[in-house]
């Protein structure tokens, strides 16, 4: 990814949907005007989904995915379909492509209950009306009949997807919390896993935020954190650290000093932190031998002291005294299916979007397992999280007047 480039997470995700051989494909290629995705006559053309970030005007960055036919059949046609109901998780307008020649159908009918099962906005586009005998019009708002192959209304379904696309302006990763003039410390260990030449996205999205509230972010190792704080003249305003130095920081930074972390910021900014507060507390009553699943939203090359395959079970058995099961995913690889698990602990999530982290947080919670985070968790393990969480300000206390 470019350093100019929009993340992943901050972009809308629109997933194109439909039957095979219903011009999903020829449609997203006439609103992207690339050639995304192949286009064939031969059903079925579109085997796994198809990924696309682009610039889409008027609506601005957002993710593409093209995905294969919803009614494909026999055992690869039902593994598609799955794949295509793990899309769904992640997407925050769905696009319902109906063939203007056959209508809606029941694989149409099904897809369209998902959409309202799962509260996914979504449009009806029925593509194809250059093959109709007469023109095809729409009195439904959320409907457009265009032409792939023609470029008909292709402009005004780009229009009516930027309408219905829903608004994320409410999220703050940190700008509430300071005011112009605040000096922000950033603690930002560099090991051997963390990447050459660069920050992570946390990170750099946090000082990007510091910079948008006016504030002042200075960025330091956590080493030279007993050095900078003399340094300045005046206690900082809010120091951020990576979870986990928690415990070497916590100790360094006095009391009254603000102290969080990024994970726990983004925990708030893509809308769980008060599940994962709530989750945590779990952990210290899980029995000997539960399995845990560990997963990560971004897939990397794990290696040794990687805090989530390798740090955090260690931890986690060291401050329980119990040994327990661990499995990792990363990625889309997240199973709709956790009934082998116990226990679901969760990355900050900067690379996925917030409906693909809450679909993850519902899934958990409607199999009835508690989901936290890593800096949720490794505050709690060291006894800081009420610290950690600004003495309740981070939880959206909206909900208890």
């Amino acid at each position: 990814m470019s350093l100019q480039q929009t993340p992943s997470g901050e972009r809308l995700h629109i997933g194109f949907f439909g039957r095979r051989n219903a011009g999903k494909s020829s449609l997203v290629n006439a609103i992207t005007g690339q050639q995304m995705s192949v286009v064939s006559e031969t059903k079925g053309t579109t085997t796994d989904p198809v990924r696309k970030a682009m610039e889409l005007l008027p609506l601005g960055p957002v993710l593409i995915i093209d995905t294969p036919g919803f009614d494909d059949s026999g055992a690869l046609g039902s593994l598609r379909v799955q794949k295509t109901r793990a899309i769904l998780r992640e997407t925050d307008l769905a696009v319902l492509v109906v063939d203007a020649a056959v209508g809606l159908t029941l694989p149409d009918r099904e897809l369209i209950r998902l959409f309202q099962e799962q509260g996914t906005p979504f449009i009806s586009v029925i593509n194809k009306t250059d093959l109709l005998a007469s023109p095809l019009t729409s009195h439904n708002s959320h409907e457009i009949a265009v032409s792939a192959a023609t470029g008909y209304h292709i402009q005004e379904c780009k229009e009516l997807i930027a309408r219905m696309a829903p608004k994320n302006e409410h999220r703050k990763l940190l700008e509430d919390l300071i005011s112009p003039g605040d000096v922000v410390v950033l603690v930002t260990p560099i090991d051997a896993a963390a990447p050459k030449g660069r920050l992570i996205l946390p990170q750099v999205q946090a000082m990007r935020a510091i910079l948008d509230a006016k504030g002042i972010a200075i960025v330091v190792q956590e080493a030279d954190l007993p050095q900078t704080l003399k340094s300045l003249c005046k206690a900082p305003s809010l120091v951020i650290t990576d979870s986990q130095v928690f415990d070497y920081v916590s100790q360094i930074i006095a009391s009254e000093i603000p102290l969080t972390s990024f994970s726990i910021l983004f925990a708030r900014y893509k809308g769980f932190l008060d599940c994962a507060v709530e989750g945590v507390h779990a952990l210290d009553q899980l029995p000997a031998g539960a399995r845990i699943l560990v997963a990560e939203g971004c897939s990397h090359h794990r290696q040794c002291g990687d805090i989530g395959s390798t740090k955090l079970p260690r931890w986690i058995q060291s401050h329980t005294g119990k040994d327990f099961q661990f499995e990792f995913c990363s990625g889309h690889d997240f199973s709709e299916d956790l009934s082998r698990f116990d226990f679901i602990l969760h990355c900050g999530g900067c690379m996925l979007n917030e409906t693909a982290l809450l679909g993850r947080m519902r899934l958990a919670q409607s199999q009835h397992l508690p989901f936290t985070n890593y800096g949720v968790l490794i505050a709690h393990m060291n006894n800081i999280l009420n610290r950690c969480l600004l003495n309740g300000r981070l939880l959206d206390t909206s909900k208890n007047p």
